[in-house]
């Protein structure tokens, strides 16, 4: 078009000059997004949803559901893998802390008063080992599936027994929060903040109760890796898996990103507030914009029906998002992306790992 103007006339000059403006102003509006073609990150827009749910599936700390603004930022396509986590390692020596000596003094800060000390064999680096029971418990006692585990971490997540030889391509667990934080600036990222996370996991689909739709199974197929029959003593499989899968095993959400749902929780930058849904929802006119939790050293405040109630009332805990391999419908389905839990940043579970984001400038 642009070669069809004369320029030899005052008018066609004009016209060049409109076109050439015009040109500026489109292109302007592509360059952040060519700028984000970072490999194994996806650029999302930002822009309004809706977090949280009113939904009676809905937890207690999911609500109310309220709009919500974020900015445009990247997020990694698929969960920090332990070829992934292996590399940071390499570069830098560091040590998980799962691997560090175990401190009683700052333990006791974290355990109701007056508990005793365990036998020092116990105080041996390591981290907590998801392991079936033999039959039905209750389900209000996570002791009964969770189970401390000298020599737990993320090169051995089920003990010293176990490897991550051939689940390179798995998630990487046994991550504390702080190795999370420690691998992304590495990295020349961040975590994402909650918010962030739920936008991203939603796909494009706004109030719906997966990241794929309102129905679990599509066409007879699982789009999460979950548990799958009586938790937590007996799983069918029938999704293909019974601990975590390859990343990428299951489809893709709205946004092209893996796993946003199940496999593996994902930490968040935030601190966790079980009422902060509710606080923000007093105002159901008002759109909050790029919310965070609460500000460090501010105590948490207890909501009641929260689905993670804090067993020391006071401790600072952090988000995660996104439900595991452990969740089922008769238990938690946390895997939808309204659903959120706190758990203690400093403790790396068989089922935690998390995803990196970078943010973008706000388009005009």
């Amino acid at each position: 078009m642009l070669s069809s103007l004369n320029c030899n006339t005052p008018t066609d000059r004009n016209r060049l000059l409109i076109a050439l403006v015009a040109l500026s102003v489109a292109l302007s509006s592509v360059v952040p997004r060519l700028a984000a073609a970072e490999p194994g990150m996806a650029a999302l827009p930002g822009g309004e949803f809706t977090m949280g749910s009113d939904a009676p599936y809905a937890q207690a700390n999911e609500k109310p559901a309220h709009r919500v603004k974020v900015s445009p930022f990247l997020i990694d396509i698929y969960p920090v893998t332990n070829a992934d986590y292996a590399k940071f390692v390499a570069a830098t020596g560091y040590k998980t802390v799962a691997e560090r000596p175990v401190d009683w003094e700052e333990i006791k800060k974290q355990v109701p008063p007056g508990t005793p000390k365990p036998p020092d064999e116990m105080l041996q680096p390591g981290s907590l080992v998801f392991q079936p029971t033999a039959g039905p418990v209750p389900l209000n006692n996570m002791a009964n599936w969770w189970v401390w585990t000298p020599g737990a971490n993320w090169q051995h997540p089920e003990g010293p027994g176990s490897t991550i030889k051939g689940r390179e391509n798995h998630p990487v667990v046994q991550i504390a929060w702080e190795d999370a934080e420690a691998y992304a600036k590495w990295a020349g990222k961040r975590l994402p903040t909650e918010a962030e996370w739920e936008y991203a996991a939603r796909g494009g689909l706004d109030g719906q109760r997966y990241a794929w739709g309102d129905e679990e199974i599509v066409d007879g197929k699982y789009h999460a890796n979950r548990w799958t029959g009586d938790f937590p003593y007996h799983n069918t499989a029938a999704d293909g898996f019974i601990g975590t899968s390859p990343v990428g095993s299951f489809p893709a959400n709205g946004f092209g990103l893996y796993d946003m749902g199940g496999n593996v929780w994902n930490w968040c930058a935030d601190i966790y507030h079980g009422a902060a849904f509710a606080e923000r929802g007093e105002n159901k006119t008002m759109v909050c914009c790029d919310p965070r939790g609460p500000a460090s050293g501010e105590p948490e405040r207890i909501l009641p029906g929260d689905p993670s109630p804090a067993d020391v009332p006071g401790t600072v805990r952090r988000v995660i998002k996104g439900g595991s391999f452990l969740c089922s419908p008769s238990y938690c389905e946390s895997y939808r992306p309204a659903a959120r839990r706190g758990s203690t940043p400093d403790t790396g579970t068989s089922h935690i790992g998390f995803r990196c984001v970078k943010s973008l400038p706000s388009n005009p």
